[in-house]
Formats: C-alpha cells, sequence, structure tokens
C-alpha cells in the first residue's frame, strides 16, 4: 500500500471512529468479538413480538441477533409490485451488479451497470447465462417515502433497498455496525455466524468494517476451507413483513428466493451489545 493510500484509509478509519463515538474502529471490532465468546450458542433464530424502542434496545443489548415476524406487512411499500415499479419508477436511476459480483464483492473494482430501473427490469427478464443481475445498497428515496421505519436505531444511517430475482446473493460478510433488515417482498435465504468465529471463516478486509469471507455456507467446500467446520452457522428464510436484526459483526450470507425487495439501514452508534464500553468511547 503506497503512503497515500495508507494516509486515506487511517483518515477514513478515524472518520468512521468520531462518527461512531469510539476511540478507534480496531478497538471496536475486538471488543466485539470479546463479548461475543460469551454469548451462548444458538441454533435457530429466535422470534420475537413487536417491540417498542425500548425493548428492542433491551433485547439488542444481549448481543444475539432476532427476528420480529411481520413488522412491515403493512407499510405501504408491501403493497407495491413490480408492476408498480414499471409503471411510476421506470426512469428511477439504478446501479446494478453484473457478471460474477459473488466472487468480487468486496473488490473496488467489480463490474457495475448504471441504468435506469426499466431498462433493469428487461435485463433480468432477459435471464441470461450467469448470476441474475442484481439492485443492491441504493438509497432509493423513492422508494423510502412508502416505508414506515421504527425508532430503533439512535443513529440509524439513511435505508438502502437491494432489488433482485431469485439466485441473488450476497455473500458471507461481517458489518461492524449494528443492522436492522427488513424483508419487503419475496423470501430470503440467510445464513449467520457470530464474529468470534472469523478466526474459521478465512475473513479479507474490504474495509475496516467490513470483511469478507470466500466460505459460501450455502455449498460448503470443506476441503478448501477446512476450519469452516468448527464455524457455528445458523440458517433460516425471512418472508415478506419480516424484520431480522443483525448485530454488529455478525457474519450473514443473504440469497433470494423469489423476486425480492430489501431493505436496511445500520446504526451509526456504538453497538448496542457493547453497552456504552467506557473504554471504547471518545472522551
Amino acid at each position: 500500500m503506497s503512503n497515500d493510500a495508507a494516509a486515506r484509509k487511517l483518515a477514513r478509519e478515524q472518520r468512521d471512529a468520531r462518527v461512531r463515538g469510539v476511540s478507534s474502529i480496531d478497538a471496536m471490532r475486538a471488543a466485539i468479538k470479546d463479548a461475543a465468546r460469551h454469548l451462548p450458542h444458538i441454533d435457530a433464530i429466535a422470534r420475537l413480538p413487536v417491540l417498542d424502542a425500548a425493548g428492542f434496545a433491551r433485547q439488542a443489548a444481549a448481543g444475539l441477533p432476532f427476528l420480529i415476524p411481520g413488522l412491515a406487512r403493512r407499510w405501504p411499500i408491501s403493497g407495491l409490485t413490480v408492476h408498480s415499479l414499471r409503471e411510476r419508477f421506470s426512469e428511477l436511476p439504478v446501479r446494478a451488479r453484473v457478471g460474477d459480483y459473488v466472487n468480487t464483492a468486496f473488490a473496488p473494482d467489480r463490474a457495475m451497470r448504471d441504468m435506469p430501473m426499466l431498462a433493469y427490469l428487461e435485463l433480468v427478464e432477459a435471464d441470461t447465462e450467469g448470476l441474475p443481475p442484481y439492485v443492491g445498497n441504493l438509497e432509493l428515496r423513492a422508494l423510502n417515502r412508502f416505508c414506515h421505519w421504527p425508532a430503533y436505531l439512535a443513529r440509524p444511517g439513511p435505508p438502502r433497498f437491494w432489488l433482485g430475482p431469485a439466485g441473488t446473493v450476497t455473500p458471507l460478510h461481517a458489518d461492524y455496525d449494528d443492522n436492522i433488515f427488513v424483508q419487503l417482498w419475496g423470501a430470503k435465504r440467510i445464513f449467520l455466524a457470530p464474529p468470534h468465529h472469523d478466526e474459521f471463516l478465512y475473513p479479507r478486509e474490504a474495509n475496516a468494517l467490513l470483511f469478507g469471507s470466500p466460505f459460501d455456507p450455502a455449498a460448503p467446500d470443506f476441503e478448501r476451507f477446512p476450519l469452516a467446520r468448527q464455524a457455528s452457522i445458523i440458517e433460516f428464510v425471512v418472508e415478506p413483513g419480516d424484520m431480522l436484526y443483525v448485530p454488529a459483526g455478525w457474519y450473514h450470507q443473504v440469497q433470494s428466493l423469489a423476486f425480492s425487495l430489501s431493505a436496511n439501514r445500520w446504526s451509526r452508534a456504538i453497538p448496542l451489545a457493547l453497552g456504552g464500553a467506557p473504554g471504547l468511547r471518545v472522551l
């Protein structure tokens, strides 16, 4: 890494730490993994009733993922359809991941194509060989007008949207921010593994807050990745209207089982599982 690149990386990490109110991102990651070592083993996702903000904070402080079925079922966006996208949002600019975006998911030069929504839907309908094109991690404010986000995060980032047909995949990775994920249309298959099991998942740093893994829990290759046998991975399906809480540092992989629309928000505060850890806070 050149001196300029190293300086830019350091500046970004310092900025990210200030935003989250912590002394350093490295220290926050280490604290997340240390806290995870004391978590109970789980082999299924907890399913809870709709919580108020205080109840959500108490549950999230335990450091385990959980699902709230049906939380977003009555959001106006749940009543939209692919036909709605064609008729009402045909000119909405989107950026699609194309080609082998799984193996280049965390590379700076992955293949992307800018186009209006209608062109994206037509590209999906063309059903070319290989991975289907995937619109992901976009703000799409025109769609967010139809969402009613609960006040669960003290400092949420902007909503991000994920749109694509069956077969679109976000490969195994960990974000070091708390994450609220809402399934709006269709169903998705999700795998989760705890933060401290990164030692079994061959992580690669994309940036200080994002680590990818080459291991595919949907098609495990234990000859290439023998340590992955030791990783505790749970698998489940999210249905339309479900909200999933993914605590900071938990590895997750997401695959669409049908044409799907999802949205998420990452926290921009110290992770709830750390309980305000005084040694991490910026004084």
